[in-house]
């Protein structure tokens, strides 16, 4: 018990210093005023479109172990990161870099959880959880294929939960990089949709301009309709 309470303490005192220094490094360079200016979007949108004309390759790096950082040790969580991506380097190339990161920090995540938050995660967790031992001993893969797909976790979380089954880290990785596509692929065309809008517009465009764009409706219509989906694959999956 004490074991864990010093984990936790450790953990938690970790994240919150990481945050204090990322956050004051970004506030001595702009001003919260700078941030939500439409100017400051704009300026930078054009900024990181020159940077991707240019040197395409060494952005897409950066932005790979920004977000690798963001979801280990940052806990970030996937939709934001996606957003910026498909704004930043576009639908495809966004995607890829989007996925590949999240997967590789969901993996150190894993890894992570596995070697120190394992007996925290069981006695929390695996009562509620333990139907799902039974299916990841059938076909580990799959299940952690369909795991991924339909969410419905924390994201944090779930990269955590398959430490209760003791699945293979290659399966894992695999497993969260196939599943995680398609939601990734929307909110990225999300984010490159709201790139074009800015793109199209010298002043702050209304909302309903940028709800009603073919780049921004359409992608937010098929997110929903790909949640309705997997909100009917959980009640099976989850069910006991």
């Amino acid at each position: 018990m004490e074991k864990t309470k010093k984990i936790k303490l450790f953990i938690g005192l970790s994240y919150i210093i990481l945050i204090i220094v990322f956050l004051f490094l970004f506030f001595s360079k702009f001003s919260l005023q700078e941030i939500l200016s439409y100017d400051f979007i704009k300026n930078n949108r054009l900024y990181f479109n020159e940077l991707k004309n240019s040197n395409l390759f060494s952005l897409s790096i950066i932005f790979l172990i920004f977000t690798i950082i963001w979801v280990f040790p940052l806990l970030g969580f996937g939709s934001p990161v996606a957003i910026i991506g498909g704004f930043i380097l576009g639908k495809w190339i966004g995607t890829l870099i989007v996925v590949l990161g999240l997967s590789v920090g969901a993996t150190f995540l894993y890894i992570f959880g596995n070697y120190f938050l394992k007996d925290i995660i069981r006695e929390k967790f695996l009562n509620r959880f333990r139907s799902l031992e039974i299916k990841f001993k059938k076909s580990e893969f799959i299940y952690l294929l369909i795991y991924r797909f339909i969410g419905g976790i924390p994201w944090q979380l779930s990269c955590l939960l398959p430490t209760l089954f003791n699945v293979k880290k290659i399966n894992f990785f695999f497993a969260t990089f196939i599943g995680i596509i398609p939601q990734i692929f929307l909110a990225v065309s999300i984010g490159e949709g709201l790139e074009k809008v800015i793109e199209e517009n010298t002043k702050v465009p209304e909302i309903t301009d940028i709800i009603f764009s073919p780049d921004i409706y359409i992608p937010i219509l098929a997110f929903l309709v790909l949640v309705s989906i997997t909100i009917l694959l959980r009640k099976l999956f989850y069910r006991k």
